[in-house]
């Protein structure tokens, strides 16, 4: 589907899914209300990446398009959805109701509107939750961002923020090869290096109330970040 056909959709939302059963359709649900509070036509592209919970059948009864990536990993998921996305803008959110859908209209316009190639969420700055995010992933967060803004240039915030986004003619001029968690910041890292426009908002993480096992492995994945960032050529 060409960028310029009338039926392309405004945008597309690629949400990387692996055993969110709980989470997916109430992450679509709001997806969809900031659509039509907003006027716009979007994609709403689940990836779901190995699930075995009928998480992607759930999003497609939802009426989501669904991508299925048997290849696990959130990096994996995510280069899918981008590949597989058909407006000439491309959002990225967590499917687990951390991330206000309705905030997406920040990202958004600047990418529609060719001010930036490249929007990032800033949970720093639009403030986190209690409970939302343990305070060793804080730490650790603020520490890796602080190095990678020296290792790679760039003035980004808070390089792990999970609700992103990015035009579809920046997608084309990356290449992006991480699998894990270092996907967030590889995409900040090469979109720095090809000398793309950056841009941040903040944006409020919430604290997830569902009965829901979370990915988030800190240790583990802190050093893929902090391997990604030494390693980086």
């Amino acid at each position: 589907m060409s960028p310029n056909d009338e039926n392309t959709p405004d945008l597309t939302l690629v949400l990387p899914c692996r055993n969110e059963a709980a989470a997916v359709a109430a992450c679509l649900d709001e997806a969809r209300r900031f659509l039509a509070e907003n006027g716009l036509r979007g994609e709403l592209l689940v990836v779901d990446n190995g699930s075995v919970d009928g998480s992607g059948d759930i999003a497609a009864a939802q009426g989501a398009r669904v991508v299925r990536e048997s290849r696990p990993g959130y990096g994996m998921a995510l280069r899918t959805g981008i590949a597989a996305a058909s407006a000439g803008v491309i959002l990225m959110g967590d499917c687990d109701t951390t991330y206000d859908f309705m905030q997406l209209g920040a990202l958004y316009r600047p990418l529609a509107d060719g001010r930036f190639d490249v929007m990032i969420g800033d949970r720093f700055a639009g403030g986190i939750e209690r409970d939302a995010m343990p305070l060793s992933h804080k730490l650790g967060v603020a520490a890796l961002s602080a190095l990678a803004r020296v290792r790679f240039r760039t003035d980004v915030h808070d390089f792990h923020c999970g609700l992103r986004g990015l035009t579809r003619e920046a997608a084309q001029k990356l290449t992006l090869r991480s699998d894990g968690m270092e996907f967030a910041t590889e995409l900040i890292a090469a979109a720095a290096k090809a000398g793309l426009r950056i841009g941040q908002v903040p944006v409020r993480l919430r604290r997830c109330t569902l009965d829901r096992a979370s990915k988030l492995r800190t240790i583990r994945d802190g050093f893929r970040h902090l391997r990604f960032i030494i390693k980086s050529s």
